[in-house]
Formats: C-alpha cells, structure tokens, sequence
C-alpha cells in the first residue's frame, strides 16, 4: 500500500518540477506558445490534482497508527500544489495584463494596485480553503476512529451480553443442583 503511495509521490514531484518550469517559461513565450504552454500547465496541474486524490484515498487506507506521517506528506502536498496554482494565476495574469497593455497601450500603472490587492484577495481565499480542506479531512478522520470505536463497543457489548447469560445458566444449573442435594439429604 505505502509502495502505491510513494510511487505516486515519485510521479507527483516530477510532474511539479515540470509544471514549475513551465509556469517559469510563459510570461516570456508570445502568441501560440504562449497559449499553447498555458493550455499545457492547466493539463499538468489537473493532473497533479489526481495524483493527490489518488495519495489522498491511498493514506485514507492505511492503518491508523502509522496514518500520521503519511498525513502530514499529504497536507505538505497539498500547500506545494497550493502554491503552483497561485504561481500559475499569477503567470497568467501577466499574461493577460501584457495582451490587455498591448491592445490599448496602457501603461499599467493604475492597474498596478488593483492587480495587487485582487492577488491579495486570492491568496487569502486560498489559504481559507486550505483551512477548510484540513477541517473536513480532520472531520473525516473523527468520524472514522469513531465509527471504530463504536464497533469495538458493539462487540464488547456483546462479550458482556454472552457472558451474562453464561451467568444466568450457571446459576440455573446450581439451583437444580441445590435443590437435588436438598433432596439427597432428606432421604
């Protein structure tokens, strides 16, 4: 299982060293290629995104105690992948800030603070839904140990009901053998 997990972390890092580089290239291709690369990393990083769902139900069946260390891989991950999509908007918006500069000839200096406060914004949002993933993961991982445990009570309660009527036949079988000793004695 582990073996799974860590050949998809092999594919994971050479598919990000790839995706780095190229988010590297596209504010310095033009035209085409510059679509073309864009259109390229979006395919990587959709598959990147599987490859973490793939790790993702890979730590979900792994055993609980050796869990965590795979967990916090996953959560590390997660942020690299965090970081390549803003990287990669980013890219993109100079991208579309050097087309929109060409068409009209602007300068861009007002949009300057505009662009930065809306990168801001983005990267708030982001780190929201970070939080919000690590939450319902957590939330997840409740639920399961308490799933675990209420099956682990299930059968203990069962243990304890068997034992019981055990108790209950014994103490039948010692009346009727209280009363057959009674009956010995009188006679």
């Amino acid at each position: 299982m582990s073996s799974d997990f860590e050949s998809y972390e092999q594919d994971f890092a050479v598919l990000t060293a790839e995706i780095t580089g190229r988010i590297g290239k596209v504010p310095k291709l033009v035209g085409d290629e510059k679509k073309q690369m864009v259109a390229n990393v979006e395919k990587q990083l959709e598959e990147a995104r599987e490859l973490l769902e793939q790790m993702e139900l890979e730590v979900r069946e792994i055993p609980p105690q050796s869990r965590g260390m795979y967990s916090s891989r996953m959560r590390s991950y997660k942020q690299e992948m965090g970081k390549l999509e803003a990287d990669f908007k980013r890219s993109r918006i100079a991208y579309s800030d050097e087309v929109r500069n060409e068409l009209l000839g602007d300068d861009g200096n007002s949009s300057e603070n505009q662009r930065a406060h809306l990168l801001d914004n983005t990267e708030r949002l982001e780190r929201s839904s970070r939080r919000l993933e690590a939450g319902y993961q957590i939330a997840v991982e409740t639920e399961q140990i308490g799933q675990e445990m209420l099956e682990s009570l299930s059968h203990d309660r069962e243990k304890i009901q068997r034992a019981r009527e055990r108790l209950r036949e014994t103490d039948v079988n010692l009346g009727k053998s209280s009363r057959i000793l009674t009956g010995m004695l009188r006679r």
